[in-house]
C-alpha cells in the first residue's frame, strides 16, 4: 500500500475508532498527526497478518496495545491542536 493511502486508510480507521473526534480528524492537515494515522493503519495491518497463525495472541496483544497507543497520542495532539486554536 502506497504511503498517502495508508494515511487516508489510517485517517478513516482513526475517525470511526474516535467519533467524538472524527471531524478533526478528517481535517488534520499536520505533519506529525499523518504519520500516526500511518503508524495506525500499519499496526494495523500487522495485527491482521499475524492473526491466523499459531500461538500468535502475545503478538496480537502487543499489536493492540500499540493501536491503543497510537489512539492516545491522536487525541493528545487534537486535543494540544484545538486548543491552540480556540486561545489565538
Amino acid at each position: 500500500m502506497v504511503r498517502s493511502n495508508r494515511r487516508e486508510a489510517g485517517r478513516r480507521r482513526l475517525a470511526m475508532r474516535l467519533p467524538q473526534l472524527r471531524k478533526l480528524i478528517m481535517e488534520s492537515r499536520d505533519p506529525s498527526q499523518l504519520e500516526l494515522f500511518e503508524a495506525y493503519q500499519m499496526a494495523i495491518e500487522a495485527r491482521h497478518l499475524v492473526r491466523g497463525q499459531p500461538s500468535s495472541s502475545k503478538l496480537i496483544r502487543e499489536y493492540d496495545e500499540t493501536c491503543f497507543e497510537i489512539e492516545r497520542h491522536v487525541i493528545r495532539a487534537l486535543d494540544q491542536s484545538s486548543y491552540a486554536k480556540v486561545s489565538k
